[in-house]
């Protein structure tokens, strides 16, 4: 049976991710000197995700006096 077109994971949905998993929130952690290699990998802290936003392009006014 063939998957409906509507289900089927798209290439740029799995760009953005909100949920690290646990090997990211590690090393996440390692970064901020909050985890060690004693410590256990359950029961983690939460890691905040941070979205980058693109700003917009300022459009550039151009003179139309050339007519």
């Amino acid at each position: 049976m063939a998957i409906d077109k509507s289900l089927k994971v798209k290439a740029g949905a799995t760009a953005n991710r909100s949920v690290l998993t646990r090997v990211e929130r590690i090393e996440r952690l390692r970064e901020m000197n909050r985890f060690d290699s004693d410590d256990s990998p359950f029961g983690l802290p939460k890691v905040r995700v941070r979205k980058l936003q693109m700003k917009k392009k300022k459009k550039t006014k151009k003179d139309d006096d050339d007519k």
